[in-house]
């Protein structure tokens, strides 16, 4: 196999969907055509083929943290290629709540770096706003810094939108906070992608701002109060509406697996994105650190947790370790799990050219071993280029 994204190559893996052996052919970045092919003397194959995954909440990997005070174009490139080692070939660079300096610094650096290296160009296609319009409250606030919460400005985040080159596609709001319907509808005719998270909305707020644009449901089940009405709580009124696409963290720690079960079968996979909301510490040796300003712990479990508010502080996990999780728990087939991890994401964010295995398409790909529900990456390929082998 010869691996260049400008001649044509070919590639052979078991179809994530079919089971059957293919053989694809790339050329110029493409997808050109898809060939099943006979497994005759081919019985010890074992690598399957997939879209390369698309996280929409990724805050930082391998100690680059994009909300830090340090981050480089140097240092995002690095991130890059360990987040391409765990087949996310798409990601949506996460800015977490912030200073307003803070904010604006690091979208301009961010920017900066799509615009100097190429292959960040066609790995990153925009960034996500998580906050700082989001509820104070302590639970739904989860671990963003009390102190720089504050009440939707559209003209401060414009600020935030020419820093960043226009490139802010998703913002994650509280909807019950003031200021918020005008700002949801503000986004909407801006083309950006409106997800409620870190709130303590009444059902009828929510319902509010789906009619007026929401359409994505952050990290259902997190960011959310330990201790809510049975009732009455922002978890009920998301699950049950359908216009409504929940992402979820599968990585077995922010969801348990009845969770994870109840919110699968109520929405099904066309409406769940598996996301990450993997943090700086992905990747890091267990010990204690400091995010967002405050101590953390990263357990030998994976788990990070905020000393002062006792409270989960993002994820240690990447995105495969969610489709891995979301089979063992749900008994879903392999080509939903990576639908949840990558198509569903595709849609949402308008990414017709990536997603799924089809001729034209681009040659965002993944090769990889399954054992049962674990999956060990042995090559991404991102626009034809192989960018990560074991």
């Amino acid at each position: 196999m010869k691996e260049n994204s400008k001649n044509p190559f070919f590639i052979e893996g078991i179809h994530f969907e079919t089971g059957k052996l293919v053989r694809i052919e790339i050329k110029d970045g493409l997808i050109a055509h898809i060939l099943e092919i006979s497994d005759a003397g081919k019985e010890g194959f074992k690598l399957f083929i997939a879209p390369g995954l698309i996280d929409n909440q990724i805050n930082g990997y391998a100690g680059v943290d994009f909300s830090g005070e340090e981050l480089s174009t140097e240092g995002i490139a690095n991130a890059a290629k360990a987040i391409w080692s765990d087949g996310v070939t798409t990601f949506l660079p996460t800015i977490l709540t912030n200073s307003h300096e803070n904010l604006i610094k690091n979208f301009t650096i961010l920017n900066d770096a799509i615009n100097t290296e190429v292959c960040l160009h066609e790995s990153i296609p925009g960034f996500h706003l998580e906050g700082p319009y989001i509820s104070q409250e302590e639970g739904y606030r989860g671990c963003h810094p009390l102190k720089h919460i504050r009440r939707p400005s559209w003209r401060e985040f414009m600020t935030y939108q020419e820093a960043s080159g226009r490139r802010i596609i998703q913002v994650t709001l509280a909807p019950e906070i003031d200021g918020a319907m005008e700002f949801i509808k503000e986004c909407v005719k801006n083309d950006i992608i409106v997800a409620i998270g870190h709130t303590g909305a009444s059902s009828d707020q929510i319902s509010k701002a789906v009619d007026i644009g929401a359409r994505l449901s952050t990290h259902l089940g997190n960011g959310c109060a330990n201790f809510i009405h049975r009732h009455n709580n922002p978890i009920w009124p998301q699950l049950a509406n359908d216009r409504l696409t929940a992402t979820l963290i599968a990585d077995g720690l922010h969801l348990t697996r009845d969770e994870l079960k109840v919110f699968y079968k109520v929405k099904g996979p066309e409406k769940i994105i598996l996301t990450s909301d993997v943090t700086y510490l992905g990747g890091m040796a267990p010990g204690r650190y400091f995010f967002l300003g405050s101590e953390v712990i990263l357990t030998e479990e994976g788990m990070l947790i905020n000393t002062e508010l006792n409270c989960l502080a993002g994820a240690s996990f990447p995105l495969i370790k969610g489709v891995e999780n979301i089979m063992n728990f749900t008994e879903c087939h392999l080509s939903d799990a990576i639908k949840m991890a990558s198509e569903n994401a595709s849609k949402i964010y308008v990414l017709n050219d990536r997603g799924n295995l089809e001729e034209g398409k681009r040659a965002d790909l993944i090769l990889f071993e399954k054992n049962g529900e674990k999956i060990k990456i042995d090559k991404t390929f991102l626009k034809g280029k192989l960018v990560y082998q074991t």
